[in-house]
């Protein structure tokens, strides 16, 4: 789950890290209230789940409360990657002396959490690994004890010469990685992490992506959650009990089970095309899944052809095979499917897909490049 940065600071704040006071306004007039209240030149940010907010034009610094009204009802309704902006953060301006970059990911590949840090900061980090990849210091956090106090000031002291800095950064890297633990994060970032003037630490600006397993054990987190920002799929199939993840080819898939899932893509990509989505339906032998799952796979314009490939064991594949039957006729679906089935009940399947116009497979490689080539205009 994404939050947005005024939630993600709200986060940071509650663990004692600097962060500069904001509130969301959802219309122009909201901002020009709030700039009111701080005075002097704030800053009118996007609050969108994407990252580029200032490239795009997301980002822009107001002289005064009139001035905010003006960049609100710019930003405001403007897209950012696909995103419409809803509302906007107004927090006040800060002076930079200089900016940094603090992150800390979950690494699946050494099961740790690791922080990355570098004086680089305020811009992509992205683009700092690829161009300055010896700008980065990195530090994987042992999980049997945590980070030690001596760990975060080390990684402080990549960032600044300054003692005094060093030590407020070390406290906010501390507090930063038991934020990032207590929320069930797996990405926390701030970036910039800045040094005013007068030698003040400060988190201007902050990022964090939420583990969806542990949102049950974290329901003040769990709240945050803004469906209005999300893909619209994406919250058809979370509430649905589908796993949903949209991909950017051509080849719908419809998949029983995680590990078939990604067998299946990969096959697709093997036998030359490229999948649409990532789409389990899971164990439950429903056919509103099916239903469900094929509105979602239609409703994306990139996708020339639809795969099925269920294997059942606990999916039942007559069940399935009804849910196929149902959707179609519930729903237009103007494009071609390759349907695989076998396993538990797949004799009743193959004779209910049969009777309504289809046909099943029970070779998968077969069924991948059948797909395949519906989705590039022809077939085998």
């Amino acid at each position: 789950m994404n939050i947005h940065e005024y939630q993600a600071k709200e986060i940071l704040r509650a663990h004692g890290i600097p962060v500069p006071p904001g509130e969301v306004a959802t219309s122009p007039e909201e901002a020009e209230a709030i700039a009111s209240k701080y005075g002097g030149p704030v800053v009118v940010k996007a609050q969108v789940h994407t990252g580029g907010r200032g490239k795009a034009g997301g980002v822009k610094l107001a002289d005064d409360a009139a001035d905010a009204a003006e960049k609100a009802a710019a930003i405001l309704g403007m897209e950012i990657k696909g995103l419409t902006v809803e509302k906007v953060l107004v927090t006040p301006a800060e002076e930079i002396a200089s900016e940094a970059y603090v992150g800390i990911v979950m690494d699946r590949a050494s099961q740790a959490d690791v922080f990355m840090v570098s004086s680089e900061g305020g811009v992509d980090i992205e683009e700092v690994a690829a161009s300055q990849p010896e700008a980065i210091t990195k530090l994987r956090v042992d999980p049997r004890y945590g980070l030690l106090p001596h760990q975060a000031m080390g990684l402080a002291w990549a960032l600044y010469d300054d003692v005094k800095q060093v030590r407020q950064a070390a406290s906010i890297i501390r507090k930063l990685h038991e934020a990032y633990r207590a929320a069930g994060a797996t990405l926390a970032e701030i970036n910039p992490l800045i040094v005013t003037p007068e030698g003040e630490v400060k988190a201007i600006d902050a990022k964090m992506n939420i583990d969806d397993n542990v949102l049950f054990r974290v329901p003040d987190v769990e709240a945050m959650r803004d469906t209005s920002a999300e893909p619209p799929a994406e919250t058809k199939a979370r509430d649905a009990g589908l796993s949903y993840i949209k991909l950017d080819g051509d080849v719908g898939c419809v998949v029983n089970g995680a590990g078939l899932a990604m067998a299946t893509m990969d096959m697709v990509k093997h036998y030359g095309g490229e999948p649409a989505n990532f789409l389990d339906i899971g164990g439950s032998s429903n056919p509103d899944k099916v239903v469900t799952a094929l509105e979602i796979i239609t409703a994306d314009p990139r996708v020339k052809s639809i795969l099925f490939n269920i294997f059942g064991g606990i999916t039942r594949c007559d069940d399935v095979a009804n849910g196929i039957v149902e959707a179609t006729n519930r729903i237009e679906i103007d494009r071609p499917i390759a349907i695989r089935l076998t396993g538990t009940n797949e004799e009743e399947a193959v004779e209910i897909l049969k009777q309504a116009g289809f046909a099943a497979m029970t070779d998968m490689d077969e069924v991948v490049k059948e797909a395949v080539s519906l989705a590039h205009g022809g077939s085998d």
